[in-house]
């Protein structure tokens, strides 16, 4: 018996294709000069950017946590730390981000990551019928439903984001 190839694409798509969990896939050209990964999808995508998050990782007490925030917000650590019941945060060294998902920097998704984590999605995502997130590496988004986030990555919805506008 001939033996089969595994599927092709990022772990991400992999991990939602086997879940049976619907989504789009969005490639872009990248720019790796561009001060924001994330700005750069939505510009590339015609998105608003307030639909387009980012995966960020942070380092707690109680472990690795992954954070799940619009690319227009940044990751209110004390609130992501208070979300998962842990006593602090700082973010994650990016070499062990890389290694603990599987990714790099810059294109880590929260959806098929090498060792599964506790995660938060911003509770902004519930806003949207679908957002969009790194689909496994620079240059490729997945959309996705707010609900079917949740379902892949086993996450929980939480107030976690600041703004500076």
């Amino acid at each position: 018996m001939a033996r089969q190839k595994p599927p092709a694409g990022t772990p991400a798509t992999v991990a939602l294709t086997a879940a049976g969990i619907p989504f789009s896939a969005h490639p872009y050209v990248h720019d790796p000069a561009a001060p924001s990964f994330g700005l750069e999808a939505a510009e590339a995508l015609g998105v608003e950017p307030d639909r387009v998050f980012k995966t960020l990782l942070a380092d707690t007490d109680l472990g690795l946590v992954v954070g799940v925030v619009p690319v227009t917000g940044m990751l209110d650590l004390k609130a992501l730390a208070a979300a998962v019941g842990a006593k602090r945060a700082t973010m994650a060294d990016p070499a062990v981000a890389e290694r603990r998902t599987g990714y790099v920097v810059g294109g880590i998704s929260p959806i098929g990551q090498k060792t599964r984590h506790v995660t938060v999605v911003d509770e902004t995502a519930q806003l949207f019928d679908t957002v969009f997130v790194s689909g496994g590496k620079r240059g490729f988004d997945v959309e996705l439903s707010p609900a079917d986030l949740l379902r892949a990555t086993g996450g929980a919805f939480g107030a976690i984001a600041t703004w500076t506008r």
